[in-house]
C-alpha cells in the first residue's frame, strides 16, 4: 500500500499474515539496521517491545545498509525506522559542524529539528547508551594514559602509529586532521583499515592507537585499553529511534510505545549484548529478546 519494500523478508507469508493493527493499518511497521552486531540486535529490541506493547506488527530489514542507504530509504518510505546516532545524523546526514562540548540534549536537538525540515523524520527520544568514539591501545603497549591528552603527550615522545578506516582520513570537523590538531598528537605512521579488521591490527602491533567504539565488543574481545575525550572534541552518538513522519501519523500510538525504551539501554548492557552475539555467538534477535525479558519490559 504505501511503500514498496526492500528485499525479500516481506514476501513471506508469515509476515503478510500479520498485517493489520488496532488502527486499521494494513502493513506491519518495517524496521531497518545497519550491517553490523549492535544494529542487529537494536531492530528486534525496537520490535518486540512494539508488538509486545501494542497491536502494531512489525517487519525487518536487517542489515540494509549504512547510513547512505538507510537515509534514503527512510525518505522514501522503504523502511519506517530504525536507530541511528546523534552525531551521525548531525555530520554524515544534515553535513552540520559538531560544536566542541555541546551536550547531548543540544545535539539532539539539532538534528531532531534538521530531520523535520529536511527528511519528514523525527528523532524519538534516546534509548541510554552512546556509542561514541574512544581512542584505544593494546594493554601490551606499555603506555599509561586515560585521556586523549595523555596519550597524546605519550606520542611526542615515543614512536606511536594510528591506524582508522579510510574515511576517517577524510572527515572535516571530526576527522584525523582535526584530532592531531586539537590534542597535538606526533604520529610517526598512520594506515588505513577496513573496521572489521582494525581492531586485531592494534592488538597485533601493526598500529598502536585506533577509533574504537564505546560499546563495541572487540575492546574486551582484543584486550584493549581506552581513553577519554577530555576536551570532547567529538560530537554526541547517543543512540535513538528515528521515523518518518508519516509512519507516525499513520500509526498513533507508536511514539508513546517507542518512548517507553527511553533511557532503558546502557552502556554497558549494549556492550554485553553485542558480546554475546560476536564472542559467544548467539543470535541476535534472542539476545533482544532475552534483554527485554530480564529488564521486565516484555512478558516471557
Amino acid at each position: 500500500m504505501k511503500r514498496i519494500v526492500l528485499g525479500t523478508l516481506l514476501a513471506t507469508p508469515m509476515v503478510l499474515a500479520g498485517c493489520g493493527s488496532s488502527e486499521g493499518a494494513a502493513d506491519p511497521i518495517v524496521i531497518g539496521g545497519k550491517p553490523w552486531t549492535e544494529q542487529y540486535i537494536l531492530p528486534h529490541i525496537l520490535g518486540q517491545y512494539i508488538e509486545a506493547n501494542s497491536d502494531y506488527t512489525v517487519a525487518y530489514e536487517e542489515g540494509l545498509g549504512e547510513v547512505a542507504i538507510l537515509t534514503p530509504a527512510l525518505e522514501q518510505g522503504d523502511i519506517d525506522l530504525y536507530v541511528e546516532y546523534t552525531g551521525t545524523g548531525l555530520k554524515d546526514v544534515l553535513k552540520e559542524e559538531s560544536v566542541p562540548g555541546q551536550s547531548s540534549e543540544e545535539v539532539l536537538e539539532r538534528v531532531r529539528e534538521g530531520y523535520e525540515e529536511t527528511l519528514g523524520a523525527t528523532w524519538l527520544e534516546p534509548l541510554g547508551f552512546e556509542n561514541g568514539y574512544t581512542l584505544a591501545y593494546s594493554k601490551e603497549s606499555g603506555y599509561d594514559a586515560e585521556t586523549y591528552s595523555e596519550l597524546a603527550g605519550i606520542s611526542k615522545s615515543e614512536d606511536m602509529a594510528f591506524g582508522a578506516p579510510h574515511p576517517f582520513y577524510e572527515r572535516e570537523g571530526d576527522g584525523y586532521e582535526d584530532l592531531v590538531a586539537t590534542y597535538g598528537f606526533e604520529f610517526s605512521a598512520t594506515d588505513s583499515f577496513d573496521p572489521a579488521i582494525m581492531y586485531e591490527a592494534v592488538q597485533n602491533g601493526d598500529v598502536d592507537v585506533i577509533p574504537a567504539f564505546t560499546t563495541d565488543s572487540r575492546v574486551g574481545l582484543f584486550d584493549l585499553e581506552t581513553t577519554e575525550d577530555d576536551e570532547a572534541f567529538f560530537p554526541k552518538y547517543d543512540a535513538a529511534p528515528v521515523v518518518r513522519q508519516e509512519t507516525l501519523e499513520e500509526y498513533p500510538e507508536l511514539e508513546e510505545v517507542l518512548n517507553g525504551l527511553a533511557g532503558q539501554i546502557s552502556e554497558e548492557e549494549m556492550l554485553a549484548m553485542n558480546a554475546r552475539v560476536d564472542i559467544d555467538q548467539e543470535i541476535a534477535s534472542e539476545v533482544a529478546h532475552d534483554f527485554l525479558v530480564e529488564k521486565g519490559l516484555i512478558e516471557e
